[in-house]
């Protein structure tokens, strides 16, 4: 059987799309950074925390299959996460503003004795965005619950100009890595 630890719809949504069945698991993983972590380390391993957090929730489940994701939007080493309030939005997105962003998922698959994890980082370029706009954008609410203060999936995706790798990864889980994984555990 299959488990999504996440508490994200929108990952919920996407694994959804891989016809595959599974069952949710809420976990409560503290998302922080530690000092010197490289950025890419960090989403890495809150994926893994999350995967082995669920499994450890299953014990009474042979054969469980545990699913964990975390992205992050990346700039010059900085990790934007999900943003406190409208104030810090606006921040976020004024310094994406006009520039070329790292959008970095990590997906990891764990089973009893067994794990793998795939990194897949995409590149988002954003238009030039005027204070008019950004307050505009952040007044919709689309902003709050999303790393980097935007989601490509909706209003978010009139700011960005170029796309360079995986639409589903930006949003929260790239399909395609997560398949590989999935068929290397016999789920897909």
């Amino acid at each position: 059987m299959l488990f999504l630890a996440s508490q994200s719809p929108r990952r919920a949504e996407l694994l959804a799309r891989l016809g595959v069945r599974f069952d949710v698991l809420t976990l409560d993983i503290p998302e922080q950074r530690q000092p010197g972590e490289a950025a890419l380390d960090y989403v890495r391993r809150v994926a893994q925390e999350k995967a082995q957090a669920g499994l450890a929730r299953l014990p009474e489940q042979p054969g469980a299959v545990v699913l964990g994701a975390d992205t992050e939007v990346i700039l010059d080493d900085v990790v934007f996460g999900k943003p406190a309030d409208q104030a810090d939005a606006a921040a976020m997105l004024q310094r994406l503003s006009g520039r070329t962003h790292a959008v970095a998922s990590a997906v990891s698959v764990v089973a009893a004795g067994r794990q793998a994890q795939l990194l897949n980082v995409s590149q988002v370029t954003f238009a030039e965005l005027t204070g008019q706009a950004i307050a505009r954008y952040v007044a919709t609410g689309e902003s709050m619950g999303k790393a980097g203060a935007y989601a490509i999936q909706g209003r978010g995706e009139a700011l960005i100009t170029h796309l360079s790798g995986s639409y589903s990864g930006v949003m929260g889980l790239p399909l395609h890595d997560a398949a590989r994984l999935l068929a290397q555990f016999g789920v897909l």
